[in-house]
C-alpha cells in the first residue's frame, strides 16, 4: 500500500490518494474510487481491502478540499474537471496498464457520472450504488425543498473534520433534528452545527424555478452516450431511486450494457452490502474476464411483502398496466365521482408531520405506521374497499389531482399506504408538488417507484396534505423564496373529484 500519493490538478492544486496493490504485481488495471468522506474512513479501508484481496488494484482519492486534498470543497461542482485530470494521471502511471474502472455509492457514484460520459477512451467498467447522474431533483423533488436530507448531509460535511467522542453523536443528531424547525431554513446550519455550511446555503439559496446554479452538475443528458459497461444497485427506499432508474432506462434504450438490482432497503448498510457483492462480480467480468456473473436478467428486483425476487428484461416491466384508482367518496377503481371537494387547511406554524420514506437518517426512513398522522385535522384520507385478491404493483407511480389553494401557494403531498386487517396504515410510496398558481391546477405528481404486494383483505389508502415536515421544508403560503421565508399564511386546499375533474392515483398493476 502507498499512502498520500499527490495527484496534480490543472490549476496547481494537489489531491491525495492511497494505492492498494497486490504484492509483486506488474502493470495492471486500476479501480478508482473518489470520496468526500475521507479515504481512511473504516468503510473505505474495508472496501479497498475486499477488492485488493480479490486481485484488484485500487486507488482511493479524497476529492478537492477534503482531509489533505488541496483547494476548497464545492459540492458537486468540481468533480468533472478533477475527475478527468485524475483519470489522465492514473493512466500515465507505470503501475497502471491504462485500463481504469470506477465503483462507489452515493456521492462517490456521482463522481463516476462526472467522469464516465466524457472519458476518452471510456472507462473499462462502472459500478454505481444508490446514486444518480444528477442530484438536483433530489434537492427539490416536485419543486419542494428536501429539508431533512439536505440538513443531515450538510451537517455531516460541516463537522467531519472534527474529532469528538462517540458519546457526542446523539447530542449532534438531536441538534440537527431541532434545527429543522429553525427559520429561515437558509440559516438552519448555524442552529445545527454552530456555523454556516456552504452546501446548505447553496441549496436553500437556489431553490427557485429557473435557477441555473446547479446546471453544470447535471450529467443526465450525457448518460445515453456513455459506452462504459455499467452495473447498478439501488433500493425501494433510497432517495436517489427515481434518478437512478432514469439513468438505467436511458442506458438501456441507447443499447448499452447495463444491469440493475433493486432491493428492499434504503440509503443504508444493507444496500452497501448488496452493492459490494454486485460490483465485485462486475469487476471480475470486465477486468479479470470471468463472464459467468453476466448471465442474469438486466433487471432484478424484490417484490415487497411477497418475499420474492423477480427478473425482467427492462424497466418498467412490460407486463404492467397503468390503472387509475379514483378519488370519489372513497378510493374506487370505477364508479360515480363526488361533486363535493375534499378540503383541508395547512398551517405552517404547525406543519403536517411525516414519518418514514426515503431518508438519509439510519433507522428513521422506510415503511412506518402512519395511523397517528392520518388522524390529524390537516389531512384528508381516502380508503378503498378490502381487496378480494393480492394486488401486485411494480413500476412508476403517479397521481393526477385537480386542486385549488386559497393563497395560490402550497405544497400538495400525496402518500399511498397499505392498511392491514388490523387497521394499521403503513406508507408504500409518496410524492409532492409545489403549487404556484391561483385557480384550479391540474397537478401531475411523480411518486416514488415501487414493487409491492397489497395482500388480500388489505385496503389501499391515500393521504393528502399540504406538507410533510421536516422531510420537506414548510411552505409558508406567501411565495417568498424558501431559504428566506419567515412570515406565513394558512392555506386551504380543495381537491376536486367531480366528473370534469377526475383526480386519481395511477398504479402500475402487474399481472405476473
Amino acid at each position: 500500500m502507498a499512502r498520500d500519493l499527490r495527484v496534480p490538478m490543472p490549476d496547481g492544486v494537489e489531491l491525495v490518494a492511497d494505492l492498494y496493490r497486490p504484492r509483486g504485481a506488474g502493470p495492471m488495471p486500476a479501480v478508482l474510487i473518489r470520496t468526500p468522506y475521507g479515504k481512511r474512513q473504516a468503510v473505505m479501508r474495508l472496501y479497498a481491502g475486499v477488492l485488493a484481496r480479490r486481485g484488484f488494484q485500487v486507488v482511493i482519492q479524497n476529492v478537492r478540499g477534503i482531509l489533505g486534498s488541496g483547494g476548497e470543497f464545492h459540492a458537486f461542482h468540481t468533480e468533472k474537471e478533477d475527475g478527468l485530470a485524475t483519470l489522465k494521471w492514473l493512466r500515465d502511471q507505470p503501475w497502471c496498464d491504462g485500463k481504469v474502472a470506477m465503483v462507489g455509492a452515493s456521492y462517490l457514484g456521482f463522481t463516476e457520472w462526472a467522469i464516465a460520459p466524457y472519458a476518452d477512451p471510456p472507462l473499462a467498467a462502472m459500478g454505481l450504488g444508490i446514486t444518480a447522474s444528477e442530484f438536483v431533483s433530489s434537492f427539490y423533488p416536485g419543486g419542494a425543498l428536501a429539508l431533512h436530507n439536505t440538513l443531515v448531509w450538510s451537517s455531516l460535511m460541516g463537522t467531519q473534520d472534527e474529532k469528538g467522542s462517540p458519546l457526542q453523536k446523539p447530542l449532534h443528531d438531536r441538534r440537527v433534528r431541532q434545527a429543522m424547525r429553525h427559520l429561515p431554513v437558509g440559516e438552519a446550519d448555524t442552529a445545527a452545527i454552530g456555523r454556516p455550511e456552504s452546501f446548505l446555503r447553496e441549496v436553500t439559496a437556489h431553490a427557485e424555478p429557473g435557477d441555473t446554479f446547479w446546471q453544470e452538475t447535471d450529467h443526465s443528458a450525457a448518460v445515453p452516450g456513455t459506452a462504459t459497461p455499467t452495473t447498478m444497485v439501488t433500493g425501494w427506499w433510497d432517495l436517489f431511486l427515481r434518478g437512478q432508474l432514469r439513468d438505467f432506462t436511458a442506458l438501456q434504450e441507447a443499447g448499452r450494457q447495463v444491469r440493475i438490482t433493486i432491493g428492499p432497503w434504503g440509503h443504508d448498510t444493507k444496500a452497501l452490502r448488496a452493492m459490494v457483492a454486485d460490483q465485485v462480480s462486475w469487476l471480475n467480468a470486465h477486468l479479470h474476464g470471468d463472464k459467468a456473473q453476466l448471465r442474469r436478467a438486466p433487471v432484478r428486483l424484490h417484490l415487497q411483502k411477497a418475499d420474492r425476487w423477480l427478473d425482467f428484461d427492462e424497466w418498467p416491466p412490460p407486463e404492467t398496466k397503468p390503472t387509475p384508482l379514483y378519488f370519489a367518496r372513497n378510493l374506487v377503481w370505477d364508479g360515480p365521482p363526488d361533486n363535493d371537494p375534499v378540503t383541508f387547511t395547512y398551517d405552517p406554524i404547525d406543519p403536517t408531520p411525516t414519518v418514514g420514506g426515503p431518508l438519509l437518517s439510519p433507522g428513521k426512513g422506510g415503511q412506518r405506521d402512519n395511523t397517528r398522522i392520518e388522524q390529524r385535522g390537516d389531512v384528508a384520507v381516502l380508503t378503498s374497499a378490502p381487496l378480494d385478491l393480492d394486488l401486485d404493483v411494480i413500476g412508476p407511480v403517479s397521481a393526477t389531482i385537480h386542486v385549488r389553494t386559497s393563497t395560490g401557494h402550497g405544497d400538495l403531498f400525496i402518500r399511498l399506504c397499505d392498511v392491514d386487517r388490523d387497521g394499521t396504515s403503513r406508507n408504500v410510496t409518496d410524492g409532492i408538488l409545489r403549487i404556484r398558481d391561483e385557480g384550479v391546477v391540474r397537478a401531475e405528481i411523480e411518486m416514488h417507484p415501487t414493487a409491492y404486494r397489497f395482500l388480500r383483505g388489505h385496503r389501499l389508502r391515500v393521504m393528502l396534505a399540504g406538507g410533510a415536515f421536516p422531510r420537506f421544508a414548510r411552505n409558508h403560503g406567501t411565495g417568498e423564496p424558501a431559504g428566506r421565508a419567515v412570515a406565513s399564511r394558512r392555506t386551504r386546499f380543495e381537491i376536486l373529484r367531480d366528473v370534469n375533474h377526475p383526480s386519481a392515483i395511477h398504479l402500475p398493476v402487474w399481472r405476473g
